[in-house]
């Protein structure tokens, strides 16, 4: 097994296995730990797998090009990992079937499909193919993670409705890694996790006018309501309970069922918000406390000290250190798929 190292910022991390078994290892290895199995007809044949590999900030961009087999995020992997992880599969060529939540998706080329790396799921490939996936977490989607347990492992084409603007859109960052270096790979892939958000949220609404789910309709105008009051600095419980027509109570226990709460909600959305605003080459001009401002917190050294708190930095100290180093997103491992 052969790995490329970050040596500037035309390099993509790259993985070359020669054998199953080196396979096998570097999927254990990748961010989110795997089980591969190979199948039974090509146990002890030859096998060739590569993965290459751009890391932005807290997004996993890696195309993989491999012979058959299977992958398994098992209950037993799902209890060693940390974080809870979207992503979000394009096959570029060949087949996949992915299995989550009772749900099977058969992809061809064009296809897309997201799944969860908290609840088990399997991947099979039963002939050579090629695959991009983008892995983040899930704060990164902005769309309810409870609410995307309805569209895991569904298919979505590549050839008609959104997934026919979207998905050429994915594949050329496949055939353009190179190019997703510093800031500006951030923001693009940044742009096309908005794109991603723009696709599933319209799944979402097929399944809601569809009348499968009233609770997911009322979290879906709720999420709806907060994205677009973030930057208002009077968004409270109580604004949002107003608006919906529901007691502050019911809205606290609808939040306390996806395992957070109103204010931790707002403020993490707003808190990655700024985060990105930062990152962006375009706002570098920016004054920290005016990006602030723009997402509803108007206390300078409240906003500081809760920004530190999250990322480790203060506003100025992460712009600058993450501005000033153009190459630095290709670090790390991959994230299998």
């Amino acid at each position: 097994m052969t790995v490329a190292a970050d040596t500037g910022p035309a390099t993509v991390h790259t993985v070359v296995a020669d054998s199953f078994q080196e396979w096998s290892r570097a999927i254990s290895a990748s961010f989110v730990p795997l089980l591969a199995k190979a199948p039974e007809h090509a146990k002890g044949a030859p096998f060739h797998g590569t993965m290459r590999a751009r890391v932005l900030g807290q997004i996993s961009v890696v195309e993989i090009t491999a012979g058959p087999h299977t992958v398994l995020r098992t209950p037993e992997l799902i209890a060693k990992s940390t974080g809870r992880f979207f992503k979000l599969s394009i096959q570029l060529s060949g087949s996949g079937r992915l299995v989550q939540d009772e749900r099977e998706a058969v992809l061809g080329p064009g296809d897309l499909a997201i799944y969860d790396t908290s609840r088990p799921y399997q991947l099979t490939f039963d002939d050579d193919f090629r695959t991009l996936v983008l892995m983040f977490p899930h704060v990164l989607l902005d769309l309810p993670a409870e609410a995307m347990g309805h569209v895991t492992a569904l298919r979505i084409p590549g050839d008609e409705g959104l997934g026919e603007l979207i998905s050429p859109f994915l594949v050329r960052l496949a055939d353009n890694l190179e190019a997703l270096s510093g800031a500006n790979g951030l923001r693009l892939v940044h742009n096309a996790l908005d794109l991603v958000t723009t696709l599933f949220n319209g799944e979402l609404d097929q399944l809601i006018e569809t009348g499968r789910d009233p609770h997911l309709l009322l979290l879906g105008r709720i999420h709806d309501h907060i994205e677009a009051n973030l930057g208002d600095p009077e968004l409270s419980p109580g604004t949002i309970a107003a608006a919906h027509y529901v007691s502050t109570r019911h809205l606290h226990d609808l939040f306390q069922e996806i395992g957070t709460t109103v204010a931790a909600s707002i403020r993490q959305r707003r808190l990655e918000r700024c985060r990105r605003d930062l990152l962006d080459p375009v706002l570098a001009d920016r004054p920290v406390t005016a990006i602030a401002a723009r997402w509803g917190f108007t206390d300078a050294a409240h906003f500081s000290r809760i920004f530190r708190a999250a990322f480790g930095n203060s506003p100025t100290g992460y712009r600058n250190s993450h501005l000033r180093e153009p190459s630095s997103g290709t670090k790390g491992p991959t994230s299998g798929i």
